[in-house]
């Protein structure tokens, strides 16, 4: 054995260098983009999702999906959701209640049926076609919420209606998500599927609930009591996951659980400690891994002719709807049209929850790679909208204008 043969790794230490190389590169490119995204005044979410595209095969390719990219993606989507719902503030969505839910309403229904009926006009399938408009469906909580603390505009009427608006939009659109998979991907499609998958999604949530206002505070506070590291926040992430499972099992999409398991966890004494650990937990090493995957899934060259020309209508009509359905609705709770239009304009970012809703759709076949990424850049597109739509919306205005409840 000569010299150069001594340090000639192994093919076993190459495959574990790869893949701890392959972490390395995705936690700094993401905390990098994130952090250059919000330099240049956008949403850190921006930089995260270009940065997949960078690295990724559709320019650099340094970095292909791999089952270990998809596994930790598929926690880091848990997690995500796990989190918008212990960030949830009941109390304060329940001040704008009327406003909220009239707004959510026709915020879910027109982006609905304008993306269904566009995806129809430009020759996709009707369940192609249902799945484009669920996933414009969506609006992104936590884009919002950091939009509007920057303006100084989060504790005022038309903050606390985007809020409320945007939880209600949340839990609307995975319930219409999980209809939408059993009607698409199930057997059947007639009224009594539609009938059997509602049920389905009334029984999990009446399950889920009762569970989460009943054993989820004793299992909390016994771990409270236990002599380990983070025995709170463990059991949340294990209440979280059991919930997504038990999802799963019921037909429904695995994020409805998680989603659901964050919102009875914000309801109890431990919501701060959960939000905290568990922020820290995701966003330090799952939820990049989610990002990245979607960067890498896409392939921009995809985008030409008819489906780029789709592309930009789709944007187009993803941000006029939200700002008119969910500004409709805000009219008829007696809002004034500035303030309807600013929160029309506020429920306009698509974020996270679009991002996951592509994924699952790309996963279960119901859209292609092209597809895929056209609905990736409309979310991309959507997302860094609301922030200048609602800086002139408010411009010139203080941020302490019409505060509710004295806050």
């Amino acid at each position: 054995m000569n010299f150069l043969e001594m340090f000639q790794p192994s093919a076993s230490a190459l495959d574990k260098t790869e893949f701890i190389l392959t972490v390395i590169i995705v936690l700094v490119a993401v905390k990098i983009a994130g952090d250059l995204s919000v330099r240049f005044g956008q949403p850190s979410v921006f930089g995260k999702l270009l940065v997949g595209l960078i690295v990724g095969p559709s320019l650099l390719g340094i970095i292909h999906e791999t089952e270990m990219i998809r596994e930790l993606s598929e926690l880091g989507v848990l997690l995500l959701m796990f989190i918008a719902g212990v960030e949830t503030d009941l109390e304060e969505f329940l001040k704008s209640a009327k406003s909220a839910a009239l707004a959510a309403v026709l915020g879910v229904i027109v982006p609905l049926a304008a993306g269904y009926f566009l995806a129809v006009t430009y020759g996709y399938d009707w369940a192609t076609a249902l799945f484009v408009g669920t996933i414009m469906v969506a609006t992104s909580v936590s884009i919002s919420v950091q939009t509007l603390r920057e303006l100084g505009k989060l504790q005022t009427r038309e903050g606390f209606t985007i809020l409320g608006a945007a939880v209600i939009d949340d839990i609307l659109g995975l319930v219409t998500l999980s209809v939408v998979l059993g009607l698409t991907l199930g057997q059947g499609g007639g009224l009594a599927d539609v009938g059997v998958i509602c049920l389905k999604v009334v029984i999990f949530f009446a399950i889920a609930i009762l569970v989460g206002m009943t054993v989820v505070p004793r299992l909390l506070k016994f771990a409270s009591g236990l002599g380990v590291t983070v025995p709170v926040l463990t059991t949340g992430i294990i209440i979280a996951l059991a919930f997504g499972a038990g999802a799963e099992l019921m037909g429904l999409a695995g994020i409805v659980g998680a989603y659901l398991a964050g919102l009875m966890i914000s309801m109890t004494p431990y919501q701060h400690e959960m939000y905290e650990g568990v922020e820290s937990v995701g966003y330090s090493f799952f939820i990049p891994f989610f990002f990245v995957s979607i960067g890498l899934a896409a392939d921009v060259s995809g985008l030409t002719g008819g489906l780029l020309i789709f592309t930009v209508i789709c944007t187009i009509v993803a941000v006029l709807t939200k700002i008119i359905g969910c500004g409709a609705g805000a009219m008829l709770s007696g809002l004034n049209l500035k303030s309807s239009l600013a929160i029309g304009a506020g429920m306009v970012a698509r974020g996270e929850v679009a991002l996951i809703m592509c994924k699952i759709g790309l996963d279960s076949g119901l859209i292609g790679e092209a597809l895929f990424t056209a609905m990736v850049i409309v979310t991309i597109v959507t997302t860094v909208a609301t922030p200048p739509l609602l800086r002139l919306l408010f411009k010139g205005e203080a941020g302490s204008r019409e505060v509710i409840g004295g806050v």
